[in-house]
């Protein structure tokens, strides 16, 4: 991009993000593998071709910078006074999760109701998508804070099973798929270890098991039963299984524990635990800002405008952010120092230049002469002789800081812009405009013919040939409005729709 890599600290160091530890390194590109004529990627496979991405739920996500390295940018370029190509800077803020935060608010529809809700539980602010999956999350996660479990002596199932359904992941034993509780289990199963997984697919990993010791593992497991004890309410009760739960706590703590927003701002340790759709909006809406960062831009924008930066584009294609913007200096009619005129002559001289450059050719560093050697006294007995200290060399001098005085004042006051990769312009002179004719009504075209025949002559083009030899023309229409036909025409007082009587024609 125009401008160069972001450099902005006063040393002239690249610009960095002050609360995360170190700069971005630049994303690997696959490319380095050798191949053919394609590439090295070889044939293209069906199955790619046919892969089709499921669309993303209707939710807007956006990304806003953090707040404290949002002020330590803007710090640094106030102190480099250097502009900076501000998508570049937005690149930069995007590379990490640790420099922004994620919001995701709801869209609503015509009808003004949510196309998607968002639910959040309040004890650990995670987002969820509909009523089941938050009380699913809170019974699993949260399930001690509202009941308490005790195993109870059973009889075992009755009758003679030969085989039972295992689970293919974790290897859980669910019970014959004919069971009463199978289905009540499995999908607890479910919602419990595997929730980002779809349900049919987890369905299809249960395998059917008929060794005997499995059989006998799970009739074992079936001679107990589980109590539920309710807790945090005025009155204790039991709970004879987890229907009768999962009843209990939507009808005593859902309405407290679940609400519904329009917009929520995700700590960065829930992003990993958002349901699956969530999260593929996230990774999407993340992958497109890093290509083209427009959201992140327009909210460093604001940030920056609050902060007393200016804007402004570079050729009238690159936005920049800087201290202040362009702003020519004309010397002939401006009463300037000579120290600025000559920082002036110097860069419409060397227009490629550098701040270095420019100090270093106006106020060189004097020479280090070394002083004339003096004989030393001679060394005692068993010590070594001393060598002669160098002179130090000098960093600054009244002229140079009086250049820099000048150069600083120059930047502030937009006359001179020195961009990121260290390049010193001046302000361009703005365009003049052009004069009009004198006598000459507004929209009349200058002499020589009509606009379209002196563009048609310069680009070497010849006039379109009027007569016969296109076309034969009919009678020409007429074409005067109809309040000029009947002697009205409208008022020129702005935003008045009347119409007034011609005065020429107010005897006809």
């Amino acid at each position: 991009m125009g401008g160069g890599a972001p450099g902005g600290n006063p040393s002239g160091g690249p610009l960095t993000w002050d609360p995360a530890s170190g700069a971005p390194r630049p994303e690997r590109r696959d490319g380095g593998r050798d191949g053919g004529r394609d590439g090295g990627r070889g044939p293209r496979r069906r199955d790619e071709r046919d892969f089709r991405p499921e669309p993303l739920i209707p939710v807007e996500c956006t990304f806003t910078p953090e707040p404290n390295g949002v002020n330590s940018l803007a710090r640094q370029i106030r102190l480099s006074c250097r502009a900076f190509p501000l998508f570049e800077v937005a690149g930069l803020v995007i590379q990490k999760p640790d420099r922004y935060d994620v919001t995701l608010r709801v869209i609503k529809g015509k009808d003004g109701k949510p196309q998607q809700p968002l639910l959040v539980c309040s004890i650990d602010d995670t987002v969820w998508l509909s009523e089941a999956d938050a009380v699913a999350h809170i019974l699993t996660v949260h399930f001690d804070m509202f009941y308490s479990v005790e195993k109870m002596p059973t009889e075992p199932p009755k009758g003679t099973y030969t085989f039972v359904a295992q689970c293919g992941i974790s290897g859980e034993i669910l019970g014959p798929p004919n069971y009463h509780g199978y289905q009540e289990k499995l999908r607890l199963l479910h919602s419990e270890r595997f929730n980002r997984m779809p349900f049919e697919v987890f369905k299809a990993r249960v395998r059917i098991v008929k060794d005997e010791s499995v059989v006998k593992k799970w009739l074992e497991s079936q001679s107990f039963r589980s109590e539920f004890t309710t807790l945090n309410v005025p009155e204790p009760m039991k709970l004879g299984s987890r229907e009768e739960v999962e009843q209990h706590f939507r009808d005593t703590h859902l309405g407290v524990l679940v609400r519904s927003v329009d917009q929520i701002m995700l700590k960065r340790e829930n992003i990993a635990k958002l349901p699956q759709p969530l999260q593929a909006l996230v990774r999407v809406s993340t992958d497109r800002e890093r290509r083209f960062p427009i959201r992140v831009a327009t909210a460093l924008s604001n940030a920056f405008a609050q902060a007393g930066l200016q804007f402004f584009k570079r050729d009238k294609t690159i936005v920049h952010v800087a201290v202040a913007r362009p702003h020519y200096l004309d010397l002939e009619t401006q009463v300037v120092s000579e120290g600025v005129k000559r920082i002036i002559s110097y860069i419409q001289a060397n227009p490629s230049t550098t701040r270095k450059a420019l100090i270093d050719t106006l106020a060189p560093l004097p020479a280090v002469v070394a002083p004339a050697a003096e004989p030393a006294p001679a060394p005692a007995e068993g010590e070594a002789a001393a060598a002669p200290a160098a002179p130090a060399a000098p960093t600054s001098t009244p002229e140079r800081e009086a250049v820099l005085t000048d150069l600083h004042w120059l930047l502030h006051q937009g006359h001179v812009i020195e961009f990121a990769s260290g390049t010193v312009e001046l302000a361009k002179k703005p365009a003049a405009k052009p004069e009009p004719t004198p006598g000459a009504k507004p929209g009349t075209p200058p002499q020589g013919g009509q606009p379209g025949q002196q563009q048609g002559q310069q680009q070497g083009r010849q006039p379109r040939k009027e007569g016969n030899e296109r076309r034969e023309r009919g009678p020409r229409q007429d074409r005067t409005p109809w309040s000029r036909k009947h002697g009205l025409m409208p008022v020129t007082t702005p935003g008045y729709p009347a119409y007034t009587a011609v005065p020429q024609l107010a005897g006809l």
